[in-house]
């Protein structure tokens, strides 16, 4: 280093660029580098060197103002939830797990960069499923934290819990606490803690837990799912998306208006009747996986 002759003003800028904690800080470290850069011939090779690592940063900057563009377009299904998590707690993993879209896993740390989307798809609802960047990084997106209806949060020990927490202070979104890989885990000791602090959450282990979790989600939408039927027809293969305690005067109308003004009988099937096939009012109170 001593034979390209630095000057003190070009090792005081390489001290505050070794001490940079942002891209935008060693980039503007790494701009001051090269100006104050020696000049002679034999100082060409660090030269070089400094404007290749400034040419990264740039592009790096630049794909980061792209990926928060792309993120500010996402549009909210009518349900939504999102993967939140410290860096290698496994989100993009369990994205895949439980959606249709195929993350890059990695264990680099920070290396999703940008919202990853995919549907979760339980018994024909269909969940809007986001994997956002590592809480603690500079691409994590805190308004859909804020809008979403509901906040995945993994985990792998509960001291990151408690780091986790300390970025939602003020995000009040309904949560659901995932605890990644408890197969090296003392589960009963875990499932004790976890009571104790009367925390909503699932212990994950492997695919036989997913349809389990499937239907942990589903339920913290606080919906049911009524299937409909006409006389001598199928059952619908969708169902419709309906509050908890809704009557079947609310499956009408939400089918149409037109057809809550001509009804004349209403049967039912499931859940929330005696015998198959019950004759019942519009003020009857269905319940999940009901037919109509």
């Amino acid at each position: 280093m001593a034979s390209t002759n630095q000057s003190p003003q070009y090792q005081a800028a390489q001290a505050r660029y070794l001490a940079s904690k942002t891209p935008d800080e060693k980039i503007s470290c790494l701009q001051e580098m090269i100006k104050l850069a020696p000049a002679h011939k034999s100082a060409e090779s660090m030269r070089a060197n400094l404007k290749t690592r400034l040419k990264k940063l740039l592009q790096e900057q630049k794909k980061a103002k792209q990926s928060r563009k792309g993120k500010a377009g996402i549009k909210k299904a009518q349900l939504q939830a999102c993967l939140i998590g410290l860096t290698n707690s496994g989100k993009s993993f369990l994205l895949s797990k439980l959606t249709n879209a195929p993350p890059e896993i990695s264990a680099y740390p920070y290396r999703t960069k940008q919202a990853n989307l995919g549907t979760l798809d339980v018994e024909g609802v269909k969940i809007q499923i986001i994997d956002l960047p590592a809480i603690e990084s500079e691409f994590f997106d805190f308004s859909i934290a804020n809008t979403t209806d509901l906040l995945l949060i993994i985990i792998t020990n509960l001291k990151e819990l408690e780091q986790i927490n300390f970025f939602l202070t003020n995000v009040t979104t309904n949560r659901l606490i995932i605890f990644n890989n408890t197969n090296n885990q003392d589960t009963r000791k875990l499932l004790a803690q976890l009571q104790s602090k009367k925390l909503n959450f699932f212990l994950f282990s492997n695919n036989q837990d997913l349809p389990a979790l499937k239907e942990k989600i589903f339920q913290q939408f606080k919906i049911i799912r009524i299937y409909t039927k006409q006389p001598h027809q199928q059952v619908t293969p969708e169902p419709l998306i309906l509050p908890i305690n809704s009557t079947v005067e609310q499956v009408a109308a939400k089918i149409s208006k037109q057809l809550l003004a001509t009804i004349k009988e209403t049967r039912i099937t499931g859940p929330s009747s005696k015998f198959p096939n019950q004759k019942v009012g519009l003020k009857h109170i269905l319940k999940d996986k009901d037919i109509v």
